[in-house]
């Protein structure tokens, strides 16, 4: 950065090719050495997509999420995307660390504050999942019960007693919500998503969805987000980087294959073809590899 000009392949090598632990220690020998916080110097080098890019990859990751949640709720509107996307994909444990360092770091309570901007039966399932406290394993003497249960509150009534369709989705482990949902195909002949898109709308059809697809598989979740965030006109950067951001390091490769199956198409190529520069250098890196 030194001198005339930016060579920004050398600091995409340096940054995007390496864990987010190694930067975050390359961050603290910068200032050791240059007197100089690393993440200010790149801002004033770089700049639109790239920027974003960098600046997002140099946060620790539970920082990361609980800043995007922040941008989420504050100001004018709620960017119930990425609460949806964070909140139904995260561990328990991922939630809890989250919560601390989003009181830490914009001193408010993320309960609070997600309150502050939601309602109704959406408001209530986001507050059971920033519990983080999934039951473990599976009851199999609940299986048949959930499947009923959730039948019976939603293709087998008129109207929706979307309570249970929050409780059981909430509260149970992944492995459990997967055997209810087999059961509940066997019992009604249709899948859990397609009922929760007759019985509900908005917000919490969304988060419910979210929530089903988080269950049966978390790589196949955001493969399709990606997909999404790239095969409309014009290509939704946000959730492009966010999702390869935060994603990177955890299950970049499973999300590959997923992207690979549900798609015909390898993740690289598609990011070739949908980005541009050092950005999609940048995007290239993390992505680790064309299927």
């Amino acid at each position: 950065m030194k001198g005339f000009g930016t060579d920004e392949d050398v600091i995409l090598m340096l940054l995007a090719a390496r864990s987010n632990d190694q930067r975050q220690q390359i961050k603290a020998a910068y200032k050791k050495a240059y007197g100089k916080d690393l993440v200010s110097v790149l801002k004033s080098e770089l700049g639109g997509l790239l920027e974003s890019l960098i600046v997002a990859l140099m946060t620790p990751p539970t920082s990361y999420d609980a800043s995007q949640l922040h941008m989420a709720l504050k100001g004018v509107g709620t960017d119930d995307e990425v609460l949806i996307e964070i909140l139904a994909s995260r561990t328990g444990e991922q939630i809890k660390e989250i919560i601390k360092v989003y009181k830490k770091e914009f001193g408010g309570k993320l309960e609070k504050d997600v309150c502050g901007d939601t309602s109704g039966h959406y408001q209530k399932l986001l507050v059971i999942l920033l519990q983080g406290s999934r039951e473990e394993g599976v009851d199999e003497g609940k299986i048949e019960k959930d499947a009923k249960d959730l039948y019976a509150a939603g293709e087998g009534k008129f109207g929706t007693d979307e309570e249970k369709f929050i409780t059981i989705l909430g509260n149970r482990s992944a492995e459990h919500l997967r055997a209810v949902f087999d059961a509940y195909r066997k019992l009604s002949g249709s899948d859990i998503e397609d009922s929760i898109k007759g019985e509900t709308t908005g917000n919490l059809e969304n988060l419910l969805l979210a929530v089903v697809k988080c269950a049966k598989s978390v790589p196949e979740y955001f493969a399709e987000g990606l997909y999404k965030s790239m095969r409309r006109a014009g290509t939704d950067d946000d959730t492009l980087m966010r999702i390869m951001v935060s994603r990177s390091e955890v299950d970049m490769l499973d999300i590959r294959a997923s992207f690979k199956k549900m798609y015909g198409a390898s993740l690289y190529s598609t990011i070739q073809e949908d980005t541009s520069g050092d950005y999609q250098k940048a995007l290239l890196y993390l992505c680790g590899g064309n299927d």
